[in-house]
């Protein structure tokens, strides 16, 4: 559980960012809202469940270990 320090640092930090946000053009909040769909993309793909590695081939299969 975060402190009660923790909790009101990031609710600064949230009203310094929405402050700086209203400060933008609309074509800055464009890009950055483009940059923030295409980093939740890739996040979003990544998370997936784990894959499971196949074995790589043996470089002389007719050798064994």
């Amino acid at each position: 559980m975060p402190s009660e320090e923790e909790i009101t640092r990031i609710r600064r930090l949230i009203n310094r960012i929405k402050v700086t946000l209203d400060d933008l053009t609309p074509q800055e909040r464009a890009e950055i809202g483009q940059a923030v769909a295409a980093v939740r993309r890739h996040h979003a793909i990544s998370l997936g469940m784990p894959r499971i590695r196949q074995p790589l081939p043996g470089i002389r299969p007719e050798r064994t270990a």
